[in-house]
């Protein structure tokens, strides 16, 4: 591992960005922590930065040489923000760029798959994250957890299929790993949990665990892309709907040994995720 070098972490404050950058400052690596209103966050240097506000870019950038970035939430085609960004960052001696895609999404595929594209062009150092979904969508803030919470339901189109749900945890050290390593990996790496489980198998462990009843309510695509769109535009409802079509048709029905290869450590369960969220 290097220890020179300092790192611009996107979305900082963020599920897998806070954790990169708590990571990144314990191993003693410098940090640029970049959000919004420019966060305290424990061991860094927190900065002002907005994808939509380019007049934040400049300084965000100054003096770091590598960069963990997170696609703008919600934004289904962001490579015109953030292929200038990028080309910016480039010449303001970023050397390295490491980019949080998904398992979902292909290099030119649809949303962050056109900066997955670019990016091997942009810099001779990269690597795109390709997680699975995350664990901490049924313990966070996530639309699932709040359910779980609320209601004791999760609702999906997946029907039976089965995901490789991954701990953000996981996908921070294989970020910090892929910053900061003497090597770049130079490819897309796709990240799995130790198992593949569907939503039904999610409510029944949960249900154990938390000793609440919770269970898997299977909706159709056009129910569940009506859902969604009651909280978030219609063609970003309309590309997670037909990614819960994607994982009942088998997409999703996989399990990597990438976290393990990369990091040393074995990939955390859900189970033991779930314990450790909830004290259980």
């Amino acid at each position: 591992m290097t220890t020179t070098g300092t790192s611009l972490v996107i979305g900082a404050t963020g599920t897998t960005g806070s954790r990169t950058a708590a990571r990144l400052t314990a191993a003693g690596h410098r940090v640029k922590a970049a959000s919004r209103h420019a966060t305290p966050v424990s061991g860094t240097e927190p900065v002002l930065f907005d994808w939509y506000a380019p007049a934040t870019h400049a300084a965000a950038l100054d003096g770091a040489d590598r960069v963990y970035l997170i696609p703008p939430l919600g934004d289904s085609d962001p490579a015109p923000v953030m292929l200038p960004f990028l080309r910016q960052a480039r010449t303001a001696g970023v050397h390295r760029a490491v980019l949080l895609s998904s398992s979902a999404i292909p290099q030119g595929g649809p949303a962050v798959g056109a900066v997955h594209d670019a990016l091997p062009d942009l810099f001779e150092q990269w690597a795109v994250l390709r997680p699975s979904w995350f664990m901490q969508n049924f313990t966070g803030t996530h639309t699932h957890a709040v359910s779980i919470r609320e209601e004791g339901v999760i609702r999906t189109a997946t029907g039976s299929g089965r995901v490789g749900f991954v701990d953000a945890g996981d996908i921070a050290a294989v970020a910090v790993h892929a910053l900061t390593d003497e090597h770049a990996p130079n490819t897309d790496l796709v990240l799995t949990g130790p198992e593949a489980l569907s939503y039904d198998d999610i409510a029944a462990i949960t249900t154990e665990v938390t000793g609440r009843p919770v269970v898997h309510r299977r909706l159709s695509h056009e129910h569940m892309r009506d859902h969604l769109t009651a909280r978030i535009p219609v063609e970003f409802a309309t590309m997670l709907a037909d990614m819960d079509r994607a994982i009942a048709e088998g997409a999703e029905n996989r399990v990597t040994d990438t976290v393990q290869r990369l990091t040393g450590q074995p990939a955390r369960t859900f189970r033991a995720l779930l314990e450790r969220e909830t004290g259980s």
